[in-house]
This record gives structure tokens, C-alpha cells and sequence, in this order.
């Protein structure tokens, strides 16, 4: 049976249309759904992707987290839904209590698009099974408000937990202790900045490291 990968559309995301696509090269069905709605029956799991969900307006993700489709994502992840969080996606799932911490301006408050390796520090959540600790892979980053901050707590509890998933290996943002995603105590949720659906072929990304994360999820389904 072919697992189903669902992915939010707000007002303002810009990587929904490369989402379904990393899903649909990693042999899962990809569904659209879409912010106003609030039923995530019918798939296997949720990525919440990339972009300026309403022109990052509050504060980056805030409003997207009242949606009611998240409200429906929130209920889902309690019951074991593998989520995964991009970009503005991550900033969604901490500001609906998916994930801890904050993501804040990046130090020098500059935008940055780059290129950039990230070190994989847990491979038993739901997306990362497929990937090797300590791999490093080659994915793009795009982000003004990607510095990952919480409370020293939280910090020593997350690095204690093993729940530090991603780690930069030139913390451009000047994330704590360069983190660059976590997860939350499951393992079935997962947050990043950088982007893998932009890195799942050659052709079109830097690399094809991204595809793992996305092989993953299926894998992790499957089981």
C-alpha cells in the first residue's frame, strides 16, 4: 500500500509545489491540503513547508499556527503522525507547542541563501532512519529568522535527550550549540531550517541528500 504524505498550503508559502514533489520522487502520494481546512484523514503523514506564511506578519508562524489545519495537525502528532517541519514550516511547529524553542533573527540580522552541510545527529526519529549519524548532507538554507534559541533547560535537556537531529557545520545564523532541527520527545515530529525538498536530485539541487528524510517517512510508515 502506498503511504500518503499530505502538505499545507497557507497564504504566503512559497515550497508546498516542491514538497509534493520530493514526496512524489521518494514513491509516496503526495495530497495538497490546504490551510482552512482542518482534516488530515486520508494521509499517513504532514509536512509543513517553507515560505512567509502570512508575509511572517506577528511573527513567523504565529498565525499560521491558529489555522485550523493545524489545529487538526496538532491532534494528529499526539496520536503518532510523523510531522515535518521546513523553514517557516519549523517556525509553525514551535509556535503550536509541536517543538521547543524559538527561531529568532539570524545573528547580523541578514538574510542568508546558501548552500550549506549539515551534520545528522539522531537517525531513530521518523525521518531520519534513513540516514547514517554523523552523515553530512548538503542541502540549501534560505532564511532571515532561522537562529534556533530556548531556555539553557531547554537546551541541556534536548542535547541530554539526544533530540538535537541536525547540526550546522557553519552556524551562518548563530544558532545555539548549531542546531539546525530537533524533534520532539517521540521522534515522529521534526523540525529544520534548511531545506531538503531542494536538495533530492542533482539536476535541480546542490545534492539529492535531502531525498533521505523523505524515504524515511515512507519507511517509517511502512513500519
Amino acid at each position: 500500500m502506498t503511504a500518503t504524505i499530505g502538505v499545507i498550503t497557507f497564504p504566503g508559502t512559497l515550497d508546498d509545489v516542491d514538497a509534493l514533489r520530493a514526496v512524489r520522487l521518494a514513491g509516496a502520494e503526495p495530497k495538497e491540503l490546504w490551510h482552512a481546512d482542518n482534516d488530515v484523514s486520508g494521509v499517513d503523514a504532514v509536512i509543513v513547508p517553507g515560505g512567509f506564511s502570512y508575509g511572517d506578519y506577528l511573527r513567523s508562524g504565529a498565525i499560521a499556527a491558529q489555522a485550523p489545519m493545524m489545529g487538526a495537525v496538532v491532534e494528529a502528532a499526539k496520536k503518532g503522525m510523523p510531522v515535518l517541519g521546513i523553514c517557516n514550516g519549523f517556525q509553525i511547529l514551535t509556535e503550536a507547542g509541536l517543538l521547543p524553542g524559538a527561531l529568532t533573527r539570524n545573528q547580523g540580522l541578514l538574510f542568508h541563501c546558501v548552500d550549506t552541510h549539515l551534520v545528522v545527529e539522531n537517525t531513530s526519529t521518523a525521518w531520519t532512519s534513513s540516514l547514517e549519524p554523523g552523515q553530512k548532507i548538503l542541502v540549501p538554507a534560505k532564511h532571515g529568522e532561522g537562529r534556533f534559541q530556548a531556555s539553557p533547560e531547554t537546551i541541556e535537556a534536548l542535547e541530554k535527550e539526544g533530540r538535537v537531529v541536525f547540526r550546522y557545520t557553519d552556524n551562518f545564523n548563530g544558532s545555539i550549540n548549531s542546531i539546525a532541527g530537533v524533534t520532539n520527545e517521540t521522534g515522529r515530529v521534526v523540525g529544520l531550517m534548511p531545506h531538503p525538498e531542494h536538495a533530492i536530485e542533482a539536476l535541480t539541487g546542490p545534492s539529492a541528500d535531502g531525498l533521505g528524510l523523505f524515504l524515511s517517512a515512507i519507511s517509517s510508515i511502512g513500519a
